[in-house]
């Protein structure tokens, strides 16, 4: 028998050689701060600290602890919060917060090693940086935990106060923050899925007997349904629940299949060749969304889906007019192909469900961005009563787009839930987060860009060929309709469906891959009109908020300063480049809120969620700025879908959706009170609202979300007015199917970004980023600027770093692991320095909406025209890697 001291507490070690750390932890000790992510120590999740030294608990055998002193983020906080906890709160250093455990713990270790050796000084951010190398955060929070070990090192977090930007942020660094995989009920259940290892085949047979024998399983059922055909590498066949993982591995191998395996067609490329497999004739059989919205209908030919060119403007006269330039040699004429790859979401928190039945009501903990809306659907697809049916998501550790639907983790659990009749909990691992829980489509985009002789943007030609595997829907082209009025606009999305797993929406989906090719056309017209880019955009771009951007932009001393390529020489070049984008101002119909009094407290609840965003904050922070009240005296209840209907969390809506309902509400809980105490806030009072809520009953209020002074899609909508009849039907239908209204003015961004390159190593690095945002009134300053960053962290990844291969012939993905994909790390990042232009929205209650999207959208178009100013050579394709950069340079100097 062996000993640990783990927080402090003796404790005996299991006899099993072959128990991980991370395990004893989690499921023994239930010390769940301590987070399992990608199982091969790169991502520092599950950091924590033996003998005062900072180690990977996913790789060490539990016995490597006897006789050792063990310590989690639960007991660094223990007792009193450690001051990098206290920083780390305050400044915002983390999002989801499922990366926030083992930074915290590793932060620690170096601020207590550093305070040992030199005091108070403060270290600089490449030593910070060094120091916690070994740690990822999906949502990019990187930027504010520099700032706050800095800070903490310097002993400005040293007493006892605490002060959180967050309402959350005390539980999330302290590990106490719950999240969907590390809930345990009793009796509860492990689920593994077995999966398809062809790319195409069909199921002839399927015997499930021999797993439901097997020891120590439960339950096992089969997830092929009426279609026995497989159109990729790893779609869900059957499942089985069982005591353990260790059985339900047992149970899956015990499973007999009998496959006709078919030729298949794998990649873009395979898919388009003469006489390739058809996939689904006339589109029959393909159910993949890689959008938000309903797939508008489209023509197949072979396995590409369209052309849709809805959002075309005279789009035949763009043709003829980029025709007319090309046969004469117009020199003015800009004609370019761009490939981005695909971005992996890459959520630490895998996609999650747990389910339970009791008796006919199910309870469902998934990690999820729609609460609401997945138990409707939940409802439906298992003929259950939706009252009966409860959706929790306390916490989530990243979305980003992949977790906004019904998807398989949670029909598995459910189905195994109803077979075996005890709660069952389904988890991906890293291989499957990486190769079938979804991702940003490649795209391939062509683009003819033809200005008049007088300065005018006379023609734009934009095809995109989107490559989202089985999946399709995607728009590219279409969101150039928006930007840049043209005198004439071809705009035309393909979907190129091959044998590989579905994409989907991903932060500003087809927005990023669109502002690369088009913000790239727009900077080299510049440089042929012999026009400063800025001010280009500026003249072809009416947008009001985009205009005021552009005039802070032109006078940042980054642009200003920018060398030509010319200037340069050397193995280090620098550029500068400048990108622009938008987005939608989307919000969610049929919201509600309810604000009551409960106890003499001020409570607010809606069916909404917070999967890093912070929107338990943006909502205690705007009804503690109504009542005069500071944010914590605010109990926010969110994150179950039992409260009052609420808004995804995607597209950017829910700001905009919960605010003018919160204010509504506000304004009748305050006459409620009135009315109820007789009183109004005494003249001279310090806190007058404070007083009045304490002597007031219990009461409840609701409202619901109203239309923007009928400025909606339906109205004088500025963003959609030129698009006649078909921006009519576009809203019509974004109402109809996602219950999503559009309003008037557009989210922008402009992106001043300065970049480092190696011409001898072909690296490239951003070092400075200025980004100038308009998305109205902030709700949350603090929050604002976490989401901002963390975009523009995302969008350099997007462009530099972020691939995933794949085996050609048999489909299999081969990005296995976080070994195998290549995030941004802390010490990948600039400084970054974000402008929050406040104005454009004020017919907008409470003047805010969404940020998530319209702060990634042009970086990587900005990182690809700073190193065009650079190098003087234009990079087509993303990701920028060493081999394309070093591909670059030797087309450059060959020219």
């Amino acid at each position: 028998m062996t000993q640990a001291l783990i927080n402090g507490r003796s404790t005996r070690l299991p006899d099993d050689p072959e128990a991980l750390l991370v395990d004893v932890l989690r499921d023994d000790l239930r010390l769940t701060g301590t987070k399992l992510v990608c199982g091969a120590g790169v991502c520092g999740a599950c950091t924590v600290l033996v003998d005062g030294a900072p180690v990977v608990s996913c790789l060490l055998p539990a016995k490597a602890v006897a006789g050792k002193t063990v310590t989690t983020v639960e007991g660094v906080g223990a007792g009193k919060l450690h001051p990098v906890q206290r920083a780390f709160m305050a400044l915002d250093a983390l999002q989801c917060g499922f990366c926030t455990p083992g930074f915290i713990v590793e932060a620690a270790a170096f601020h207590d090693a550093w305070r040992a050796a030199r005091g108070a000084a403060t270290p600089a951010r490449e030593e910070i940086a060094a120091a916690l190398s070994g740690h990822l955060c999906r949502c990019g929070a990187y930027d504010n935990i520099l700032r706050a070990v800095a800070d903490a090192c310097a002993g400005r977090y040293d007493g006892d106060a605490e002060r959180s930007a967050r309402i959350e942020g005390r539980a999330k660094v302290t590990g106490d923050a719950l999240y969907t995989v590390d809930l345990r009920h009793e009796g509860q259940l492990e689920a593994l899925i077995l999966r398809s290892p062809h790319a195409r085949a069909r199921v002839v047979a399927l015997d499930l007997e021999p797993a439901r024998g097997a020891a120590g399983v439960a339950a096992a059922v089969s997830l092929i349904d009426d279609d026995p055909m497989l159109t990729f590498v790893g779609q869900p066949i059957a499942a089985v629940a069982a005591t353990d993982r260790k059985s339900a591995l047992g149970a899956l191998a015990a499973i007999k299949v009998d496959y006709e395996i078919l030729p298949s067609v794998v990649g873009p490329e395979a898919a388009r060749k003469p006489g390739a497999p058809i996939l689904f004739p006339r589109g029959k059989g393909q159910k993949y969304n890689a959008s938000e919205g309903a797939g508008a209908p489209a023509s197949w030919s072979g396995n590409v889906r369209g052309p849709v060119s809805a959002f075309s403007h005279k789009k035949k006269s763009a043709r003829r007019s980029i025709d007319r330039a090309r046969a004469g040699g117009d020199p003015l004429l800009f004609e370019g192909a761009f490939r981005t790859g695909i971005q992996q979401h890459t959520c630490l928190e895998p996609h999650a469900a747990v389910a339970r039945f009791d008796g006919d009501a199910l309870t469902v903990h998934i990690s999820t961005q729609a609460v609401s809306d997945l138990r409707t659907k939940i409802a439906k697809r298992f003929k259950l009563d939706p009252a009966k049916v409860q959706v929790i998501a306390e916490h989530i550790g990243g979305g980003f787009g992949s977790k906004a639907t019904l998807a398989d983790e949670t029909i598995v659990a459910v189905k195994l839930a109803q077979a075996a009749r005890r709660p069952v909990r389904v988890a991906f691992d890293r291989q499957e987060e990486l190769s079938v829980a979804g991702y940003r489509p490649a795209t391939e985009v062509r683009i003819a860009l033809l200005p008049g002789r007088d300065g005018a943007l006379k023609a734009l030609s934009i095809v995109a060929h989107s490559d989202a595997g089985v999946a399709a829907n995607s728009t590219v082209a279409g969101l150039a309709r928006l930007i840049y009025p043209a005198e004439a606009k071809e705009l035309v999305d393909y979907d190129v469906v091959s044998d590989l797993p579905p994409g989907a929406p991903f932060r500003g989906p087809g927005g990023p891959p669109m502002a690369f090719a088009l913000e790239q056309a727009i900077d080299e017209t510049a440089l042929r009109l012999k026009v400063d880019p800025v001010q280009l955009r500026k003249r072809w771009d009416p947008n009001p908020n985009r205009q005021r951007l552009y005039d802070w932009a032109a006078g940042l001393d980054t642009w200003r300063k920018r060398l030509s390529p010319e200037a340069q020489s050397g193995r280090y070049r620098r550029g500068v480049g400048v990108a622009a984008g938008y987005w939608l101002y989307l919000w969610q119909l049929g919201t509600k809120v309810a604000l009551a009094i409960e106890n003499g407290r001020l409570v607010a609840s809606v069916a909404t969620q917070d999967i890093g965003t912070g929107t338990r904050s943006v909502i205690a922070d705007r009804i503690a700025r109504e009542f005069e009240l500071e944010p914590h005296e605010v109990e926010v209840r969110i994150g179950d879908s039992s409260l009052p209907e609420g808004p995804g969390s995607g597209g950017s809506r829910v700001t905009a959706s919960i605010v003018p309902p919160l204010m509504i509400a506000a304004g009748r809980l305050k006459a409620g009170i009135a009315e109820k105490t007789g009183r109004k806030p005494a003249p001279g009072s310090n806190a007058p609202w404070r007083e009045l809520i304490a002597a007031s009953p219990d009461f409840k209020v609701e409202a619901e979300r109203e239309e923007d002074d009928s400025r909606t899609i339906y109205g004088n909508n500025s963003l959609l007015k030129d698009a006649g009849m078909i921006g009519w039907i576009f809203g019509f239908m974004m109402r109809r199917s996602l219950h999503v209204a559009i309003g008037a003015g557009a989210p922008s961004s402009v992106q001043v970004l300065e970049v480092e390159v190696d011409t001898w190593l072909g690296h490239a690095r951003v070092i400075r980023a200025h980004s100038g945002i308009a998305v109205g009134k902030l709700a949350a300053p603090v929050l604002a600027r976490s989401q901002a960053a963390g975009a523009i962290i995302q969008g350099l990844g997007y462009a530099l770093y972020e691939g995933r291969e794949v085996d050609a012939r048999t489909g299999d993905v081969l990005t296995v692991s976080l070994d195998d994909y290549r995030m941004p790390g802390i010490a990948d990042i600039p400084p970054i320095d974000l402008h929050f232009d406040e104005g454009g929205f004020d017919h907008v209650l409470g003047g805010s909406v969404g940020i998530g999207e319209v702060a990634t959208v042009p970086t990587s178009a900005a990182i690809a025209n700073a190193i065009h100013n650079a190098i003087g050579v234009r990079p087509c394709e993303i990701p920028i890697r060493p081999d394309r950069l070093l591909g670059l340079l030797e087309r450059g100097s060959a020219a």
